[in-house]
């Protein structure tokens, strides 16, 4: 039976970095939007030179068959994300992998991150062999309640360039949530678009999801260490990327209209998709010619990620 002293009595056995987790725990439905507003504006700023192993590397984890990149040849539309990568001391990082909050990107104490969506502007391609600099800014910090309590939106952009102007922009939604509980209510099923053109089915493993892990310095274990994504955080299995399902989807694209530049692109996530089942990639042109309409849907059916792209 539990007491007023229980805690206390156990706060004073326990090893301080019990007691700094088991505090945290206690706080984590406790948001501090005042402190959390404070990193509106802050910025950050990286460069890198587009060098040929990452594009060479990611079209064989996706199973492309394509020459090596040279000189001059462009990068395909979200495959940025193989540059600019955040290098972090394995000392920084926190128990689920990624790196601790509060440098960036806001220290939100609620535990799970999710990217919920993004928007993109192609204004000229990064070419293999340029540098670039990539200017972040965190845009906005909001707190709402959902259907299961709190939730927490970091809004960042990104503008990417050089001498030149600025070649690519990018807008991300990052979510901040609690841990779900028993009980908790399932989402409601989002309607699925009809009349698909184009079909792809995709059998995620755990090679294909480390390599992509990889290339892109991604060290959340929900990716890569099963043990950890399924008793820890619950999933069935190991969770795909958002990113890698939205550059599934514009490989689609490509594989489709081959000659189509894409200017525009955006993308939601719905629901996660897991390791333990294949999923499947749809597309179609709506009728003014330069709207593809994509989707991603899970082994059921359901739909996992809905996404517009607009081509030149």
């Amino acid at each position: 039976m539990y007491h007023a002293g229980f805690a206390s009595s156990i706060s004073m056995v326990m090893s301080p970095m019990a007691r700094s987790s088991i505090a945290i725990r206690m706080e984590i439905n406790e948001v501090d939007i005042a402190h959390l507003l404070e990193w509106i504006g802050r910025t950050e700023t990286t460069s890198d030179q587009v060098t040929p192993t990452p594009i060479a590397a990611l079209s064989a984890t996706l199973d492309i068959e394509a020459p090596r990149p040279v000189a001059g040849d462009p990068v395909p539309p979200l495959w940025h994300w193989l540059y600019f990568l955040s290098i972090h001391r394995q000392s920084e990082l926190g128990p689920d992998g990624h790196v601790k909050r509060g440098d960036f990107l806001p220290p939100v104490l609620l535990p799970r991150r999710m990217w919920a969506g993004g928007r993109f502007e192609f204004r000229r391609p990064l070419r293999v062999g340029e540098t670039f600099t990539r200017t972040s800014r965190i845009v906005d910090v909001q707190q709402k309640e959902g259907r299961t309590g709190t939730l927490v939106f970091v809004f960042v952009r990104h503008e990417i360039g050089n001498a030149d102007g600025v070649a690519l922009t990018e807008e991300q939604d990052l979510v901040y949530r609690a841990d779900a509980k028993p009980g908790d209510p399932a989402p409601l099923p989002r309607p699925v678009p009809a009349g698909a053109a184009w079909d792809r089915v995709v059998q995620p493993d755990d090679v294909l999801l480390f390599r992509y892990s990889a290339l892109t310095f991604n060290g959340h274990r929900i990716h890569y260490d099963r043990r950890f994504a399924t008793e820890t955080e619950g999933y069935p299995g190991l969770v795909v990327h958002g990113p890698l399902i939205a550059t599934l989807l514009l490989d689609l694209l490509r594989r489709h209209m081959p000659e189509a530049q894409v200017a525009k692109f955006e993308f939601r996530s719905v629901s996660p998709l897991f390791d333990t089942a294949s999923f499947s990639l749809h597309g179609k042109p709506e009728s003014d010619g330069k709207t593809i309409s994509l989707w991603a849907t899970d082994a059921e059916g359901g739909l996992a990620m809905l996404a517009l792209a607009t081509v030149g």
